[in-house]
Parts: C-alpha cells; sequence; structure tokens
C-alpha cells in the first residue's frame, strides 16, 4: 500500500498541468512551447525544446536585452512542484544573483517546457546566462522536486555536457535558499570563467556545489497501519 500511494503521488505530479493563468498572475511573462497540449507534451520532449511563434515575439517585444542571467520557471515533468516552490526558487535565486552584482532579466514562466528551452530564450535575449528552474521527473513518493539547469552563452544547438545542474531541490533534499546560493555561484563562476558544463572548474566556485556525505532522504510515510494510529 505504501508502494502503490508513492507511485500515486508520482503519476499525480506528471498528469498535472500548469494553468494558463499561473505565470501573470504570480508576476511572470507567460510563455509556451510549441507543444499543442499535455499528451503532446509527454510524446514529444522536442516540441518542448522551443518556443510557440507566438511566445517568441512575446520575448523579442517584451523581454529585457542582455541581462547576466535570464531566469526561467517551468512546469517540466511536475507542474505541482512549479506551483508549490517555483516563484519561491524564482525569487531566491534573483535575490542571490543581484547581491553578487549581476542583472536578472525578466521574470519568465513558461508552459510544457523542457529543459533546452532555456537555449532559445537566453539566445533571444541575449543573456550571459540561463536558467531554467522546472519540475524534475518524479520519484516514489516525490513529487514536487524542482531541478535547475545553467548554460553558459546559451543558443540553439547546445547539450547536456554544456550544462551545470542541481536537483532535488525540495524541503526533504535540497533547500531552496541553498541552491539559490549554489546556482548564483554558479552563474557567477561561468561569467568569469567564460564557459559551463563539463569545462567549468567547479574547485574554484566560492560556494560548494556539493561535497561531502548527506544522509539520505526520509521517505514519507504515506499509509498508516490501524495498529500505528493514535
Amino acid at each position: 500500500m505504501q508502494f502503490q500511494a508513492e507511485l500515486a503521488v508520482a503519476h499525480g505530479a506528471v498528469g498535472a498541468v500548469l494553468p494558463a493563468e499561473w505565470a501573470q498572475a504570480n508576476g511572470f511573462l507567460g510563455l509556451v512551447s510549441r507543444v499543442g497540449d499535455h499528451r503532446e507534451f509527454l510524446l514529444r520532449p522536442d516540441l518542448g525544446r522551443r518556443l510557440a511563434d507566438e511566445s517568441l515575439a512575446l520575448v523579442r517585444a517584451k523581454a529585457v536585452r542582455n541581462p547576466d542571467v535570464q531566469i526561467i520557471v517551468a512546469d517540466g515533468l511536475s507542474a505541482v512542484a512549479c506551483q508549490g516552490s517555483g516563484k519561491a526558487l524564482y525569487d531566491a535565486v534573483a535575490k542571490a544573483c543581484t547581491a553578487r552584482g549581476l542583472t536578472v532579466g525578466t521574470p519568465i514562466a513558461a508552459r510544457f517546457a523542457r529543459v533546452w528551452l532555456e537555449d532559445e530564450i537566453g539566445q533571444e535575449v541575449g543573456a550571459k546566462v540561463a536558467m531554467i528552474l522546472l519540475g524534475e521527473r518524479p520519484g516514489l513518493g516525490t513529487g514536487d522536486g524542482l531541478s535547475a539547469y545553467v548554460v553558459y552563452a546559451p543558443k540553439v544547438g547546445n547539450t547536456d555536457g554544456d550544462r551545470n545542474m542541481i536537483s532535488n531541490i525540495h524541503p526533504r533534499g535540497t533547500p531552496l535558499e541553498d541552491a539559490a546560493r549554489r546556482l548564483a555561484a554558479l552563474a557567477a563562476a561561468m561569467i568569469e570563467q567564460r564557459t559551463s558544463g563539463v569545462t567549468l572548474d567547479l574547485a574554484r566556485l566560492d560556494v560548494p556545489i556539493e561535497r561531502g556525505y548527506r544522509a539520505p532522504q526520509v521517505r514519507q510515510k504515506l499509509v498508516v497501519r490501524p495498529t500505528e494510529r493514535t
């Protein structure tokens, strides 16, 4: 029963859809990929990596040009995570970047988005660094996790080897404030070193990304036996 309950949490997160009005309600410029609906989003990852024509025109007309860092909040594979803590993570990362003297672009939220969508958005606004904060693929009992992918000199055609990422961002994993400090440090290091991904020297970061032992995540008990109830 515990397994079935945890599986239901994962299925529920993957099946959720980010409301079209969520972006504007939370102060973001709302964009959408070339995906037509949720089913197509799951079946066609390639369409989730490029902007719809209307959204591309919106970016060109309304987004701030040439920021140091362009941050994008997105649904990814868990709209639940995006709605739950996407805005809070965005605010924390933007604050951490600003504290380092980095300029931050227009707040953007994207629906039906895959990781590589950050490349086209970052390229269009002329950002030095693009960063997408999106719902990560849910695991058993964990549907509220966010992942962050960061890339220097964003452009269509970049690969996963060009990116750095932090995953498992949720209360039982990496806390939002810790993730924000690490992400701002990544962005600053990329701009200083003019690279990202496998060629970025993580040893030169002033905030550790991941070092030492971390205790396993505590599984949330979703099913309680009658004898355990008080």
